[in-house]
């Protein structure tokens, strides 16, 4: 029989690892090999789509409740970070650490009132959400600035264009791995438990003891600070916003799809479903400009995803590994039955009398 920590390492824990560390050396090498500016961009833009993913995935990989108004509080986050430096004079990066903690703040009467409501009201709500802060943001633009959009100055003014999308695309790289990290953490806690309590069955967990609204806002509040802290960035980076495209239902679209895509339930899903859609998207934006074709193409492969891995890329890489497995010994229990049934077999046959 295989020990404890034999059984441990197995096929996919192995392919994960190496998966990981090779995604790591990328990811820390790109800037350095990326040939031009512009694809330096693109791997900017996947990993805030990544981070903005996996933000969503506190809340939808948890609970299962799933939100489309994600995109709101990204752009509450960009537009908080954006008006900070430019109404309030705050350095950039104390206005990016307060917009995210006014967006959790946010958060707190927005999940008070939202998460009182379960499934498609759900989803209505968080749409309503997004809707509303379009209208007030497009609306007052003695402030905002409306639609003429808003100007955020960069945090480097002497730097170079290349060495400006260097400094972020580090900058980004870190706060996926936070976001990631305390992911991880809350997966292994009791609290973590009590989530994924809510998403198998709600009714049963409160029964339980479980205090599932106090749960679940927790989570939702986490998980804001993080889509804030994501959005703020992303206004910092790129320095121009409009509200139309800030608070837009597509962005938490985006990240419900991503995250399906990879697998919700997985640490590592939203960042995976992030580097297929993400990089999809640029490119079908590149090759057909501002048409709809690059929606038709996303609506395929999620089409195809549902169809043929309806849990994700990642659990159904992981179900083909255990299935390519043949390493694994049955338990005590079937290796137990096998030997007393050969055992028996040889005693009916000493015991039967010989012929002649």
């Amino acid at each position: 029989m295989p020990s404890a920590s034999e059984r441990l390492v197995t096929p996919g824990r192995i392919a994960g690892a190496v998966a990981l560390t090779a995604f790591a050396a990328v990811a820390l090498a790109y800037p350095s090999i990326a040939p031009n500016p512009y694809l330096l961009s693109v791997g900017i833009v996947v990993l805030n789509y990544a981070v903005l993913s996996t933000s969503w995935n506190f809340v939808g990989g948890f609970t299962g409740y799933i939100s489309l108004g994600h995109g709101a509080l990204a752009g509450l986050g960009a537009y908080g970070t954006g008006l900070l430096v430019t109404k309030a004079g705050l350095p950039s990066f104390v206005a990016l650490a307060a917009a995210a903690l006014l967006v959790a703040a946010l958060a707190v009467p927005i999940g008070y009132a939202a998460l009182r409501v379960r499934g498609a009201s759900f989803v209505i709500v968080s749409i309503a959400l997004v809707l509303v802060t379009l209208l007030v943001f497009q609306s007052w633009a003695s402030f905002t600035g409306g639609s003429r959009g808003l100007n955020v100055p960069r945090p480097f003014p002497g730097m170079l264009r290349p060495e400006h999308h260097r400094v972020f695309f580090y900058l980004f790289l870190a706060l996926l791995a936070i976001a990631l990290l305390v992911w991880w953490l809350i997966d292994r806690s009791r609290f973590g438990l009590g989530l994924k309590a809510i998403r198998e069955d709600e009714d049963k967990a409160e029964a339980l003891g479980t205090p599932t609204f106090a749960y679940k806002l927790v989570v939702f509040v986490v998980s804001a600070f993080f889509t804030g802290l994501a959005g703020g960035l992303y206004a910092l980076w790129f320095g121009d916003l409009d509200p139309i495209f800030q608070f837009s239902i597509l962005t938490g679209s985006y990240m419900v799809l991503m995250a399906l895509l990879g697998g919700v339930r997985n640490l590592f899903g939203p960042l995976v479903g992030a580097l297929v859609v993400g990089s999809a998207l640029e490119y079908f934006k590149v090759e057909f400009g501002n048409t709809p074709l690059h929606l038709v193409a996303t609506g395929v492969l999620l089409a195809l995803v549902v169809l043929f891995m309806p849990d994700g890329i990642l659990p159904a890489i992981g179900a083909l590994l255990r299935r390519l497995d043949r390493t694994t010994d049955s338990s005590i229990r079937e290796v137990t039955a096998a030997e007393l049934a050969a055992q028996r077999v040889g005693g009916e046959q000493h015991a039967q009398p010989r012929s002649g």
